[in-house]
């Protein structure tokens, strides 16, 4: 059982959430929040498996709350759900440790599966995201990725860290590489350790960037 901590300051959205994801049977919502700091403080009493945060809301923002749960509760893991495509919004969200980013206006059945796979450790972008946070005119910054961190890469975590900026899935990875796909989350941890990351989002954007150079 999943359990789900929603957090929107509209109180309609927030009861249509838990009234379609309660359909779900590996879903529990635990809780409801109206703001960040309601969110911190249901966080550390429900402690929840995985946050559903809205951005823009009064007292604390979702970016804040997120950068929070994510530095003082790493087990917790925030999903943010946004009417808010920009590239900006959703590269903060990622910086703030955000495991993923959807569109409210998702099937309801393709927001449970994304909670899933947030769950079980991948990230999530909604359908096009990553193509705006690629178009973004990205440089290396020190609070991102350290300096020349990628001068210590074997060549077969750079051959990985391509394929992560390419698109490639642990499993396309694998094939391509003749590898398992053990392997490759091996690699992938070790990356996100080496390059100071937070998640596969960063990575690939990192990747992205790195190949500018």
């Amino acid at each position: 059982m999943i359990r789900l901590l929603l957090v929107d300051d509209q109180d309609l959205i927030c009861q249509g959430l838990k009234a379609m994801l309660s359909l779900e049977a590996d879903l529990e919502i635990v809780g409801t929040a109206n703001n960040g700091q309601v969110a911190l403080e249901q966080a550390v009493a429900l402690q929840p498996d995985v946050v559903l945060m809205d951005l823009r809301m009064p007292v604390m923002d979702g970016r804040e709350a997120t950068r929070t749960i994510a530095q003082q509760y790493p087990h917790i893991k925030v999903l943010v759900l946004s009417t808010f495509d920009d590239d900006q919004y959703v590269a903060d969200a990622m910086r703030a440790g955000a495991k993923g980013y959807l569109l409210k206006d998702m099937p309801s059945e393709e927001l449970a599966q994304a909670i899933r796979f947030v769950q079980l450790g991948y990230s999530q972008l909604a359908p096009g995201l990553m193509e705006k946070l690629m178009a973004q005119p990205a440089s290396p910054t020190p609070a991102l990725i350290p300096a020349a961190a990628i001068v210590h890469l074997t060549p077969r975590e750079q051959e990985v860290l391509n394929l992560i900026g390419a698109g490639s899935t642990n499993r396309d990875i694998a094939q391509q590489l003749f590898i398992s796909e053990g392997t490759v989350k091996t690699h992938v941890t070790h990356l996100l350790s080496r390059l100071g990351l937070r998640n596969r989002a960063q990575l690939a954007i990192y990747a992205h960037s790195v190949s500018k150079l």
